[in-house]
């Protein structure tokens, strides 16, 4: 198992920025004063397809020979690497086909048939994505980009890590969510191995808890039945993103479902942006644990934007 590092993100970047947008990072004195710390917002809810998942899809596509690249690609996601796959296929030309469940946003949903992929549904479980998946990589010969567990989708998502502490100095805690782990362990190697006194932490929903259990245990959960709002996090890690964090996290955070949809009415009331409840995470982690955060600069990855505005959660 080859683990990248910092200097394969910084190769990836010089893919990564052609065609992904670099991202502002905004604050908000308002809830600086509520939660007691001072917070840089890196926001790839402003990223194409509103989501950092953008950055790895496309290192990932345009990584691939000419002769890979024919057959197309595929993958299994719940929406936003769907989307990230599907637009990054579509600019280098090439075919995507998405297995995505049932259960998956429709507002994701018609985002990956925009992007001109072929879509086929599965049981919104992890046995029946991977199942549907492979009859389709037999069936079209695609290249398999998964979600997280892939060399080039980790090197693309600590891109934005790397347009983070280049446009903020002296941050002292950093922390994303985590579902897959690809955005915390891109963000654990390129932050940890530029300054391995800032701590690096992660946001998880209670009711999804199976990389908190992992880190703790040393073992690889699997995500049975993950009952929460940030369908964004309900997958599981995978050997690899485990081996990362387990090097170099300072620790996951588990929060409550009251809590991530505080979190999100906090952003959206006082910063007038939109994010996602799996982008709340992060940000209910740091009002749960004030004694992290406390007079602190903080960076948070806001990891993206997608809501099904007919299903808000307040």
């Amino acid at each position: 198992m080859i683990i990248p590092s910092k200097r394969n993100i910084e190769l990836a970047y010089q893919t990564v920025k052609r065609y992904a947008h670099c991202t502002p990072v905004l604050t908000s004195q308002s809830i600086n004063s509520i939660l007691g710390c001072e917070l840089f917002f890196k926001c790839e809810n402003f990223q194409k397809v509103g989501a950092f998942k953008f950055r790895g899809a496309s290192n990932a596509v345009f990584s691939l020979s000419n002769a890979q690249a024919l057959k197309g690609v595929c993958t299994h996601s719940s929406g936003n690497h769907a989307a990230a796959l599907a637009l990054a296929a579509a600019i280098r030309g090439i075919p995507s086909y998405i297995v995505m469940p049932s259960n998956a946003p429709s507002i994701k949903r018609k985002a990956v048939e925009g992007y001109g992929a072929k879509i086929f549904t599965c049981k919104p479980t992890q046995e029946a994505r991977e199942k549907e998946l492979e009859r389709v990589k037999i069936e079209t010969g695609a290249t398999f980009i998964h979600p997280y567990e892939n060399f080039e989708v980790i090197c693309g998502q600590g891109t934005a890590s790397l347009e983070l502490l280049d446009e903020v100095k002296d941050l002292q805690t950093l922390i994303t969510p985590v579902g897959g782990g690809g955005l915390f362990s891109g963000t654990l190697i390129y932050t940890k191995e530029t300054n391995p006194h800032i701590e690096v932490y992660a946001g998880e929903p209670q009711n999804a808890d199976d990389a908190f259990r992992s880190l703790r245990d040393g073992t690889l959960y699997p995500s049975i039945n993950p009952n929460t709002i940030a369908d964004g996090l309900r997958t599981s890690l995978c050997p690899l993103t485990l081996s990362i964090i387990q090097k170099y996290a300072d620790g996951i955070l588990p929060v409550s479902e009251e809590l991530i949809v505080k979190a999100m009415r906090l952003v959206w009331e006082r910063m007038k942006i939109i994010i996602e409840p799996s982008s709340a995470v992060p940000v209910a982690a740091v009002m749960l644990n004030p004694e992290k955060f406390n007079g602190k600069r903080v960076g948070i990855i806001i990891s993206g934007g997608n809501v099904d505005v007919e299903n808000l959660p307040f």
